[in-house]
Order: structure tokens, then C-alpha cells, then sequence
């Protein structure tokens, strides 16, 4: 458009008008790059794919609201070895004033975290583990949906041995057991205060006909609940308790993951209602990361790609 060629006018700005020749930090971007300054006392970990799906663990500061002054580091891959040895280089005086770090539910991540930050309470984010629980319900509701599949493929078969149309059977809202099954994925993922009209009529249906996955539902968004509720920190443990005893009495399959992690991860989940940290600061950051990307229909110059960023948000 209007004769400029974008790959000269990229290639210009790199070169000749950033001062990205002059970056101290340009010979090892890929690798990792370390912003001492941008240390805080509250802290995010999280990682990101940034292209054909390469892996970078990303440090953020919460503090900086996803600003400047956001990136602490960024460091290609997530194997613990690598990242310790990284963050390593930033001032041992400086690590050890962060208080607090908030990551995801990976033992690898909190390797790195009682490592390179060992005075941190570290904080598991309560959405991964709201998540993990969404996820056995929504699990539960698939295996009754390939059971009414078989069903039906069952009662299709038998109709064309006896010559007859296979017509089956539909609920008061137009759905098949198997359309009741396949609809309702979005209504056991979401809190039933966000359900339209038509979900609390199918949500009817399907908890009438499946008693199981309105329990583990409910037990879901229970816990959804004690995470909402502000209390203190003894009293949401033993709301969490209480919590884990319902789980574990269901007898699902399904939640056998959930309770593992419960147990591996109990104190760094209970942590959170010290001050109510999350990652969301984190996830923020890698969905600016993923439009900046997007922006440029990908990254094929990760070091350039790195230095820009850093230009926003280091």
C-alpha cells in the first residue's frame, strides 16, 4: 500500500532506527533476558508459547498492573535446571527480598520458585485448581455422553434388522439424550448465576436424568464459593476440609486427580487466603503477549520479537 514495501520499512526500523544493534541483551534473547530493576516483592510465574509452539517461562511483577516495568524475566523452556540457572542471575540480595510468588499447580514451577526465591511463600493459583475440578465434572458429563452415543448407534442398528425408523426419544426442550449431553458442555464449566434461560431448562433436564453430575457439580461451584468468600485463613481450611471429605465420599473416578492434587499442593492452595493472590496478572501478560504476536502474524525474529516487548513492558 502506497508503495512501501513492510519488509524493508521492518527491516529499517531494526537496523537503522531502533537502537536494537546497541541492546546488551541481544546475544542471549533467546535464550533468556533479565531485568534486575523490575524485581518486586510480589511476583507471577507462567509460561507461554511464543512460536510453533516454543515454550518461555515468563516472570512478571504484579505490582506494575501488566505496565511498564511488568517483565522480570523470560527465559526459553520450562525445564526447572534451566530456568534456576537463569533467574540465578539476577542479585541474590534482590530475590531474597520477594515475599510472595504465585504460579500454577506444576511441581516444576515450584522447584523453581523455593529455589531462586527462597524467602517466597508461594501460592498455587486458584483458578487452576477451580479448573482441574471443572474439568472431572466436565469429564463425567463426556463419559455419559459416549454411553448414550452407544445407545443410540445400539437402537439405530436394531431398527434397520426390524425395518423400522429409528426415531428417538426427545426431552421437553427438543433434545435428543445424546444433544442433552453434548449441550450442556458450557453449563457444568460456568457458575449457574451466569446460565441463560434455555441453560436452566437443559440444566433441569440433565441433572433430573443424571443425578451424578448434579452432585459433582454442585460440589464444583462449592468450591468455587469458598474461594469467593472472604474469610480468614483458618476458616477457609477448614471450609477446604470439609470440602475434600465431600469430594473423596463421591467415589468419581474422575476426581481421583483432583484429590491427588489437593494433597500434593494442599499449603500452597491454602496460601492464597493469605492475600487473596491469583495469576491473573500472569495470564494478563500472555495474552498481550499472544495479540502482540498475532499482530505480526507470528514470530519468525525471536530475539527482535523480545527486544520489542521489552521495550513495552521491562
Amino acid at each position: 500500500m502506497y508503495g512501501v514495501d513492510g519488509d524493508n520499512l521492518s527491516r529499517w526500523y531494526k537496523h537503522h532506527i531502533s537502537d536494537y544493534e546497541e541492546w546488551e541483551q541481544r546475544y542471549h534473547a533467546t535464550q533468556y533476558v533479565l531485568f534486575k530493576q523490575n524485581l518486586g516483592e510480589q511476583l507471577s510465574m507462567d509460561e507461554t508459547a511464543l512460536s510453533q509452539g516454543e515454550l518461555y517461562t515468563i516472570v512478571t511483577n504484579k505490582s506494575a498492573h501488566g505496565g511498564k516495568g511488568s517483565l522480570v524475566a523470560m527465559m526459553h523452556g520450562t525445564k526447572s535446571e534451566d530456568i534456576i540457572y537463569y533467574l540465578s542471575k539476577l542479585p541474590r540480595h534482590k530475590r531474597l527480598k520477594v515475599k510472595e510468588i504465585t504460579i500454577d499447580l506444576s511441581p516444576s514451577m515450584q522447584l523453581i520458585a523455593k529455589r531462586a526465591f527462597p524467602n517466597a511463600t508461594i501460592v498455587s493459583d486458584r483458578f487452576h485448581v477451580q479448573k482441574l475440578m471443572n474439568d472431572a465434572v466436565s469429564d463425567l458429563r463426556v463419559d455419559y455422553r459416549w454411553q448414550a452415543i452407544d445407545q443410540e448407534n445400539e437402537e439405530i442398528a436394531f431398527a434397520k434388522e426390524v425395518g423400522r425408523k429409528h426415531i428417538p426419544d426427545v426431552f421437553k426442550n427438543g433434545d435428543t439424550r445424546r444433544q442433552l449431553l453434548a449441550r450442556s458442555r458450557h453449563i457444568v464449566m460456568k457458575h449457574f448465576s451466569k446460565w441463560t434461560d434455555s441453560q436452566k431448562r437443559r440444566a433441569e433436564i440433565l441433572f433430573r436424568e443424571y443425578p451424578a453430575i448434579e452432585e459433582a457439580y454442585q460440589v464444583s461451584m462449592e468450591l468455587t464459593e469458598i474461594f469467593n468468600t472472604k474469610c480468614s485463613k483458618g476458616e477457609a481450611l477448614t471450609k477446604l476440609a470439609r470440602w475434600y471429605d465431600k469430594v473423596e465420599k463421591l467415589n468419581c473416578k474422575y476426581f481421583n486427580s483432583v484429590i491427588q492434587t489437593m494433597q500434593n499442593n494442599y499449603a500452597t492452595i491454602a496460601n492464597y487466603f493469605e492475600n487473596r493472590s491469583t495469576n491473573a496478572s500472569a495470564e494478563s501478560f500472555n495474552a498481550k503477549v499472544k495479540a502482540f504476536r498475532n499482530q505480526f502474524r507470528g514470530v519468525s525474529d525471536i530475539p527482535f520479537f523480545i527486544f520489542r516487548l521489552t521495550k513495552i513492558f521491562a
